[in-house]
């Protein structure tokens, strides 16, 4: 069987052009980045689009093909005569040369050109790395130059950032070397995905609001505990201007032609896991149904996007897809499918129970599974009342999809209302435990002293502020070995972090880490130049 990589060269591409047109966009609403990619300038078409979200189970490490389904669904919908378009996130290279792989689906379920948007795409993340250590320059040279607002060096919050994994730069002391390189402070790493200003960007509604919030950014404080933002620092106008082409979402193209927006990337272990409330609102001005995915299972992605991003944009989506895989109900049964399809129940249930949302549990099907585990899966749905297809769009892309297609445009003929898990107006440690107790199923929620000290100190302008837990993706607690539906536990809170510009409270739980490192193996060591052309990618 072909590699993804060249099946995607294989793949004769339309022009960008075209692909806009068909969306009913003229010249001027975009600018080419080559034959194949295009910058969107804003919409101002009515929203018209119906709002699909991809979300999963509890993941295996090798992930479970979320962003497969999700363009498969999308070539899918066309399949069956509806006018659809993806809105995705864009891949960080930290997992390309780590782990994990890109994030341009696979198979012939990709989005293309996979090798460009795999690596630097059209510069989002170097923009947003690039104004994220444009502020963290100025904090110091503010210090340097004499520091006039009196910041507290040991206070300082906000870290420089890298699109890498790179643990060595996790803690690092800066301005070493004499006096004219700078204060001598403690400082860190964060991978860009995890950064403030990636979470701002996502969020913001227009450059307006993006400049705004890049202000809003707490840094610090000074030495009288006096929060210092970066507008103290004359930061957000700078800022926005290195901002200004990345904020344009990226328009590109699934293997079969399909539209797609691609914008933005949080993780959702470690962020809110969403692409960009303005390219989800661009995609929803120019078709009728979208296709959007939240990262990792439904208990870390789906819930932010839900309880944060939904928010933020006004959007509530109309249907859920639930992504399941027999790898991973074997994962979780420890052997068994069967005992393993508790975790995907329990998925089901918070997002139909406690979302109010419809949902569709999708079989992401692997060559090796069998026609009597297929079987199974169908007959645990149907048994616990739970709308089910499967799917081949890994072999088969969009053709392999129109079962899943069906039953999400049947299943939006139902009534829904979405509900959140908590009210803004809920204390910030009542949100918390709402999203360990009925998302997570924990008894209980135990903070740190160092937690609840933050939590009682917090000023009262970021109480009604939703939460952004950060976690293991490998569990519904925060120990990624306990597997299934775990029952008799709590959750630990290590650290809150008030993200003032994003307009969220970040919970750390148990050893989560901003600064990923690369395994023993990285993928980069296959990755070369043969010929002038990438290989080693996928």
């Amino acid at each position: 069987m072909l590699s993804d990589i060249e099946i995607a060269r294989n793949t004769v591409m339309r022009n960008i052009s075209e692909v806009a047109a068909d969306l009913g966009l003229k010249e001027d609403d975009y600018e080419l980045y080559g034959k194949y990619k295009a910058k969107l300038s804003a919409v101002t078409a009515p929203q018209k689009g119906k709002l699909i979200l991809v979300t999963a189970m509890t993941p295996t490490k090798q992930g479970d093909g979320k962003t497969t389904i999700s363009i498969g669904l999308a070539d899918g919908l066309r399949k069956i005569g509806q006018k659809s378009i993806l809105a995705l996130r864009e891949p960080s290279l930290g997992p390309v040369f780590g782990m994990k792989g890109g994030a341009t689906g696979g198979g012939y379920s990709q989005v293309v050109p996979m090798e460009d948007i795999n690596l630097h795409f059209t510069g989002d993340f170097h923009a947003i790395t690039s104004a994220n250590n444009l502020l963290c320059a100025l904090i110091d040279n503010h210090l340097q130059q004499g520091n006039i607002l009196g910041i507290d060096p040991r206070t300082i919050t906000f870290k420089r950032c890298l699109d890498m994994n790179d643990r060595a730069l996790r803690n690092i002391v800066i301005g070493m070397g004499g006096r004219s390189n700078g204060v001598v402070r403690e400082d860190h790493f964060c991978i860009t995905v995890a950064s403030e200003v990636m979470a701002v960007f996502c969020l913001a509604r227009d450059i307006d609001d993006l400049e705004k919030s890049l202000g809003d950014i707490t840094i610090g404080q000074t030495y009288d505990k006096r929060p210092v933002k970066a507008r103290d620092l004359k930061a957000q106008g700078a800022m926005t201007v290195l901002l200004k082409e990345a904020f344009r979402p990226n328009l590109v193209q699934t293997l079969e032609g399909t539209p797609a927006v691609i914008h933005g990337g949080p993780f959702a272990n470690i962020a809110h896991g969403c692409n960009s409330v303005r390219a989800t609102d661009t995609a929803l001005r120019l078709a009728d149904y979208v296709v959007t995915e939240a990262g990792f299972g439904s208990d870390l992605g789906a819930e932010k996007f839900l309880d944060i991003k939904c928010r933020k944009g006004g959007f509530a989506p109309d249907c859920a897809v639930l992504v399941a895989t027999i790898k991973a109900m074997k994962l979780h049964g420890n052997g068994d499918m069967k005992s393993g399809f508790a975790n995907v129940k329990k998925h089901y249930d918070n997002l139909h129970e406690r979302f109010g949302l419809n949902v569709v549990v999708d079989l992401n099907r692997f060559s090796n599974d069998t026609e009597e585990e297929v079987a199974l899966f169908r007959q645990l749905c149907a048994g616990n009342d739970m709308p089910c297809a499967v799917s081949t769009g890994f072999v088969d892309g969009g053709k392999g999809c129109i079962e899943l297609a069906e039953k999400v445009v049947k299943e939006m003929e139902k009534e829904s209302e979405m509900k959140y898990l908590y009210d803004l107006t809920d204390p910030i440690e009542e949100k918390i435990k709402k999203i360990a107790r009925k998302c997570y199923g924990a008894d209980g929620v135990i903070f740190s002293a160092s937690a609840a000290g933050k939590l009682a100190s917090l000023a009262p302008e970021y109480t009604n502020y939703p939460v952004c837990i950060a976690k293991t993706q490998y569990s519904f607690s925060d120990d990624p070995k306990l597997l299934n539906v775990p029952v008799g536990f709590n959750i630990n809170v290590r650290d809150i972090e008030v993200k003032s510009g994003s307009g969220f409270i970040v919970a750390y739980l148990g050893d989560i880490i901003t600064m990923p490192g690369l395994p023993k193996v990285p993928n980069a060591e296959a990755i070369r130049l043969v010929d002038g052309e990438t290989a080693g990618l996928f």
